[in-house]
């Protein structure tokens, strides 16, 4: 490696360290909103029990999200973007014909 790329690299490291550290702000910050877990749910016109069977989560982490103890991360939160705005692909994937035919 060159060793004007490596000092390079370098820097990068130790400025990403203060930032960590609380030494340094970040350049840039990325927020996300929680999505509305209960009101993706009744756009369903499903009960609490319902939407987490449709999910495939627990009743408990569902209330959870809806009660903002606990936020949806990763798939699950993907997965509630998706079951917001495509609601026909969700049901497509989950409806009884759909999980037949893929046996």
């Amino acid at each position: 490696m060159k060793e004007e790329l490596f000092a390079e690299l370098l820097e990068s490291v130790r400025e990403g360290g203060a930032i960590l550290r609380g030494e340094k702000e970040a350049a840039r910050k990325f927020v996300f909103q929680a999505p509305d877990v209960k009101q993706i749910r009744e756009g369903y016109k499903l009960s609490q029990s319902e939407f987490a069977t449709l999910l495939g989560v627990s009743i408990k982490t569902l209330q959870n999200w809806e009660q903002g103890r606990r936020n949806p991360h990763g798939p699950a939160r993907v997965l509630l973007q998706v079951a917001a705005r495509h609601p026909k692909a969700v049901w497509d994937v989950v409806s009884p014909s759909s999980l037949l035919t893929a046996n």
